[in-house]
């Protein structure tokens, strides 16, 4: 059996075609399960094997520097009070699904067997001579290993960078599991699947929906900046980032992004270290059986990231609405994409947005409004567009490229924009996404 190590911030193993294995994915798992203690970290046994890539040289500039010790600060236990909440808590939770995912996932394809043992005789008779549905799950688990790997690789880097102990690790999920709280396969596997719609080839119909429009609006606003002062640009609810990476590719941007979820946020940091493109592969796919046209489909390979991260872009984890108290009037441009529908309270995200921005500065939406569970306020577009106007913003005229005029006497575009990550898939969804430019006066 032939192995490829793939590099550069991620390790993946795969067979070569044509191979007869003689080694199964589990004894590679079981291989690849030791690591190190050194200086009080977990860490890999060699960066080679498990893709824990040396930080890039950009990731050390003085406001990177600035943002992880303040990151830090925040991560002590001692920092506010121990609980779910807590940043650190919700990273161990994190990484404990992460760490977790061959367990969940194999509990979820134990139901799926046990559910075919429901099938006839003569009826699983017919399905094995003429699909093999029995070699289809194990296809299955043989891919829950590989994509375990990714997992690991984005834990191990995860506990690098955060400072993060096995010995914590361990304590925590004996924690959890003595508490009866599961892992979130969920997390994970949308999380993995932001790979595909951020990072991979696949992802290009979702993210060429949405980027263009922002992409030349954001340049159309550097016109007239003074030369040698880059546009300082805010995307919060960013995910795993890739807009962001393109705005700072476009030149005279200082990119800053923000993210709340501790699963976004370790796969981001895995992802950054990424210096070549295509560095690792996954399959995203394999933890559903609906709406595939096959079975390959189903257990087809994607690769991350299709382009280098720009090492320029910076992340602040945490709350939109208090990670940032101490730059009020800072920032020139906000581009909420996909985010101000997720809002609790919606009202507390247009006063965040307004004191964010300087005098003069522009606010960029573009998403649909999808409100979550529980939210305070939910308003209906008209409403924003009012309640924005009271607070002061003014609305401005944005090209055609941005859609077609939702209202006739308002400045709000309407354009489609899938969100779905599985091109291939029987099913699309798609939103009627509002598109606006506002300057706070």
């Amino acid at each position: 059996m032939k192995l490829f190590l793939v590099l550069a911030g991620a390790c993946t193993i795969v067979q070569a075609a044509g191979d007869s294995p003689s080694l199964t994915l589990e004894d590679l798992a079981q291989t690849l399960e030791p690591f190190h203690i050194q200086d009080g970290l977990s860490v890999a046994q060699d960066p080679m094997q498990m893709g824990a890539m040396p930080p890039s040289n950009a990731a050390q500039s003085p406001r990177h520097r600035h943002e992880k010790a303040h990151l830090m600060k925040r991560m002590d236990r001692k920092s506010g009070k121990w609980g779910s909440s807590h940043p650190r808590y919700r990273l161990l939770e994190a990484l404990t699904a992460y760490t977790k995912y061959r367990d969940s996932n194999m509990a979820e394809l134990d139901r799926w067997r046990g559910l075919y043992k429901n099938v006839g005789k003569q009826q699983k008779k017919t399905l094995e001579k003429v699909v093999n549905y029995n070699q289809k799950l194990y296809d299955v688990e043989e891919l829950i290993y590989e994509n375990l790997m990714v997992c690991r690789s984005i834990v191990s880097n995860a506990m690098q960078f955060y400072g993060i102990t096995q010995q914590e690790l361990d304590d925590y999920i004996t924690e959890a599991e003595k508490s009866g709280r599961a892992p979130d396969r969920i997390s994970v596997s949308q999380t993995l699947k932001h790979y595909v719609r951020d990072w991979a080839d696949e992802g290009s119909k979702e993210r060429n929906d949405a980027f263009p429009c922002i992409l030349s609006t954001l340049s159309a606003l550097k016109t007239g900046q003074r030369e040698g002062r880059p546009l300082k640009v805010l995307l919060p609810g960013s995910g795993l980032g890739r807009l962001s990476h393109d705005v700072a590719k476009l030149g005279d941007f200082e990119v800053t992004i923000n993210e709340w979820s501790m699963y976004m946020n370790v796969a981001y940091r895995f992802l950054e270290n990424s210096t070549t493109p295509n560095s690792f592969a996954f399959h995203p796919f394999i933890d559903g059986m609906s709406h595939h046209v096959s079975t390959s489909d189903m257990l087809r390979k994607v690769t991350a990231p299709n382009v280098s991260p720009n090492p320029t872009v910076l992340l602040v984890e945490g709350d939109f609405n208090n990670a940032f108290n101490d730059q009020g009037g800072y920032y020139d441009v906000i581009v909420t994409h996909y985010f101000i529908d997720t809002a609790r309270n919606l009202m507390s995200y247009f006063d965040t947005i307004q004191f964010l921005l300087k005098s003069g500065g522009k606010w960029m939406n573009f998403g649909p409004l999808l409100y979550g569970t529980a939210p305070f306020v939910q308003l209906s577009l008209d409403e924003i567009i009012a309640v924005v106007e009271e607070m002061g913003f003014a609305f401005e005229d944005i090209g055609d490229i941005c859609g077609d005029l939702t209202f006739k006497d308002k400045k709000v575009r309407s354009i489609e924009s899938e969100y779905g990550f599985n091109s291939k898939a029987l099913t699309k969804n798609a939103y009627a996404a509002q598109v606006w430019v506002a300057t706070k006066q």
